[in-house]
């Protein structure tokens, strides 16, 4: 099977019309977002040869995953160990938004440094 390769001319050069595979459409949350932009301005080699192997997408889909799972499952963990319970938020709707948001800012910042901006 031959590949026929195809230029295009820029100036006094012929530029090879190089084309990644298609790529399957996944939908990348803010996590693989974040990852992503990292990526781009930190690890540009890394991003490069993910994105040249065509493997980008289904690591950052990685990522976003497990990134996700882990924010919900330590939000439920502190809540449960800091008493804030569905019983608090029908007492006191107020104290329990204020522990929420704290222990969502928290995890944010956990999930950020152990799988984000790694």
């Amino acid at each position: 099977m031959s590949t026929k390769i195809t230029y295009t001319q820029q100036g006094d050069y012929l530029i090879p019309d190089l084309r990644l595979p298609e790529q399957p459409k996944v939908e990348i949350g803010i996590w693989g977002k974040r990852h992503l932009r990292h990526l781009k301005n930190h690890h540009p080699i890394i991003y490069t040869n993910l994105l040249t192997s065509c493997k980008l997408t289904a690591y950052l889909a990685d990522i976003d995953k497990q990134a996700e799972d882990m924010f919900f499952r330590l939000v439920k963990q502190l809540a449960e160990k800091e008493g804030v319970t569905e019983q608090l938020k029908a007492d006191n709707q107020m104290l329990w938004v204020c522990k929420m948001n704290n222990i969502r800012n928290r995890v944010n910042e956990i999930v950020n440094t152990e799988l984000v901006y790694i």
